[in-house]
């Protein structure tokens, strides 16, 4: 079996890997790089002959793992597609957006490619889609492997992939996360010695502060909207429409019913309301906490705008939690902000990953008093606000992915969907976890043999 990476650098964006037998080829997740424009997001497919694919999986529905995945369709239009069913219907909705995020981006930002694929398309590619639950072995199309799926505790329907083939294991992590969340619970990973392992290494170079818990988070950030509340601002939380979005709703209507926070009215827009619908339509069906709690339904505070509307006004004492979670331009979060942090008594929380390329990362990063810029095409912004970070990512601590690469101990470690940094770490750390492991960290296009 042969390994290669078909992302175009050593990082998080346009995660794609190819695995080729003496028979067969099939490819692992169908990313598109969320920094990139036009055919430069994409994974470099030319390294995939057209139509010699005989399956695709798909290990979750965020963009940096399925955003390419209707080009890589047009191209290997015999290929059968697996994932699981929730994946599937979060899926359709965030490519159906990508279409109208793309269709703007040609009218505004001149990218001619765009869209690089259509609404009629994405309807007929589906055909080829099959969902399977988790651990429950099926076939991989016309191969002699057989792949298992294990939630992966990331975000709903995310996925991890054990595949066999002639008696050697192959385990893919995706993105995963080990200790539960306040919707998705921790991993459910198998733990018996794999053969070769692809794991994610996105907090490697994040070092959790001592005693941290999830639990002092939340009270942090309870405390933190109290605060704002008495002084008569209101708190922006950017956030993504996918997953991010649906675990700070359920947090903040667990932190009021425990008093921990003042009856404020919570204000989302955009895509979290429809991929917030795909929750409330799985909440009895996928396995989480709070089963059956419809968000939507249950939570008396939330306020979604009409469909359409764009913009949303500016009032006192209220949460508005709005995507993207980077503040990209053009985006709710980012037109927003643009009014909401010239007023002193307002506070900014971000609860998620930032990129350094964003203008989410600039505000971040700001202190009162500092003009910064959300948007080239328009004036830059005095920062007159509170601005405070959170962790409550949907990523693995780094210990916890160390501890489970040391139960299953793999003959090889492929490190992959990280920063330099990280995979550095990690490289280190796996070499005295593991010293009779290979350890690799893949460049490339590089073929790398797994057995």
């Amino acid at each position: 079996m042969i390994f290669r990476s078909l992302t175009r650098r050593r990082e998080i964006g346009a995660n794609s890997y190819l695995l080729q037998n003496k028979n067969h080829r099939m490819v692992l997740d169908a990313g598109m790089h969320p920094g990139e424009r036009g055919f430069d997001a994409l994974p470099n497919f030319s390294l995939v002959p057209h139509d010699s694919l005989d399956a695709v999986l798909i290990t979750h529905a965020h963009h940096d793992h399925i955003g390419s995945l209707p080009v890589l369709q047009q191209r290997q239009p015999s290929a059968p597609v697996y994932m699981t069913e929730a994946t599937g219907e979060l899926s359709s909705a965030m490519l159906h957006n990508s279409v109208n995020v793309m269709t703007r981006q040609r009218e505004e930002q001149g990218v001619m490619e765009y869209p690089l694929f259509t609404h009629t398309e994405l309807d007929q590619i589906r055909a080829k889609w099959n969902y399977h639950p988790t651990r429950k072995p099926f076939a991989m199309g016309r191969t002699n492997v057989e792949c298992t799926l294990f939630d992966a505790g990331h975000i709903m329907g995310s996925a991890g992939a054990l595949l066999r083939e002639n008696g050697k294991t192959l385990f893919y992590t995706g993105d995963v996360n080990f200790e539960a969340q306040t919707i998705v619970r921790e991993a459910d990973f198998p733990r018996e010695k794999i053969d070769a392992l692809i794991v994610e290494t996105t907090r490697g170079d994040h070092a959790r502060p001592e005693g941290f818990s999830r639990r002092d988070e939340k009270e942090r950030l309870a405390a933190l909207i109290r605060e704002t509340y008495e002084r008569g601002g209101s708190v922006l939380i950017p956030v993504f429409a996918l997953g991010k979005s649906q675990e700070l709703l359920v947090t903040l209507h667990e932190l009021r019913q425990l008093n921990l926070i003042p009856d404020m009215p919570v204000i989302i827009g955009g895509l979290t309301t429809k991929i917030t619908l795909l929750y409330d339509q799985y909440a009895s069906r996928v396995r989480r906490s709070y089963e059956g709690f419809r968000i939507m339904e249950d939570m008396g505070s939330l306020v979604a705008p009409r469909k359409g509307r764009r913009e949303i006004n500016l009032a006192a004492r209220t949460i508005y939690a709005l995507s993207s979670g980077m503040m990209t331009e053009g985006t709710i979060s980012n037109e927003f902000a643009r009014r909401f942090v010239t007023q002193p008594n307002n506070t900014v929380a971000f609860v998620g990953y930032t990129d350094p390329k964003t203008p989410g990362w600039r505000m971040r990063n700001a202190k009162a008093g500092d003009v910064i810029c959300l948007d080239e095409k328009k004036p830059p912004v005095e920062v007159r606000c509170q601005i405070e970070s959170f962790d409550f990512s949907a990523h693995a601590a780094r210990e916890t992915i160390v501890d489970y690469v040391r139960a299953v101990q793999p003959a090889k470690v492929l490190l992959v969907h990280g920063d330099a940094p990280a995979m550095d770490w990690f490289a280190g750390k796996f070499s005295e976890a593991l010293p009779n492991s290979e350890i690799i960290l893949p460049e490339p296009g590089e073929e790398i043999t797994l057995w």
